[in-house]
């Protein structure tokens, strides 16, 4: 049973971000302007980072692949959006304009348990014998938080009102 909890853990957090991302490339030019408005530098780079790395993300959940790398980026994409967008909006995800900071948190520590439990038998990494569960796992997902961190450092300049 824990394998099946983990194989759907897994595929919701990777259909999450697989669609996410998939979305960013889809309207590309707005995502861009949108990065823009909340402070990116170099906005267009961002988006098409933000765009790719979350569909990679979501298929190396998915497919249980590099999984302590995806929760990495899982973390890191997260930890941005928090930071960038959610925090000043409270908690509650219909806080508007920006949402509040529930559904990123969610998505940030449901990535963490799995890094903790590692992507179960039922993943490619079991296949291969990749195994970097436990405090590995812990470290990539902190990894993730210090990511974060140095892309805001380079890219973003929020304005007041962010």
């Amino acid at each position: 049973m824990t394998d099946a909890a983990l194989l759907i853990l897994r595929s919701w957090l990777g259909l999450v971000m697989l669609v996410h991302g998939s979305n960013h490339l889809r309207s590309l030019e707005g995502t861009a302007k949108w990065f823009g408005s909340i402070g990116f530098k170099q906005a267009r780079l961002n988006a098409i980072a933000s765009g790719f790395g979350e569909v990679t993300i979501g298929l190396g959940l998915i497919l249980g692949l590099f999984t302590s790398v995806a929760v990495t980026g899982l973390v890191t994409v997260m930890t941005i959006a928090f930071i960038a967008v959610h925090r000043k909006a409270g908690f509650f995800v219909f806080n508007r304009p920006d949402e509040g900071w529930e559904f990123v948190a969610t998505l940030a520590v449901s990535g963490l348990v799995l890094a903790i439990l590692g992507p179960g038998r039922w993943s490619i990494d079991s296949a291969l014998g990749i195994d970097l569960t436990g405090w590995w796992g812990v470290a990539f997902a902190l990894g993730g938080a210090v990511l974060a961190g140095v892309m805001l450092g380079a890219f973003w300049r929020p304005s007041s009102d962010h």
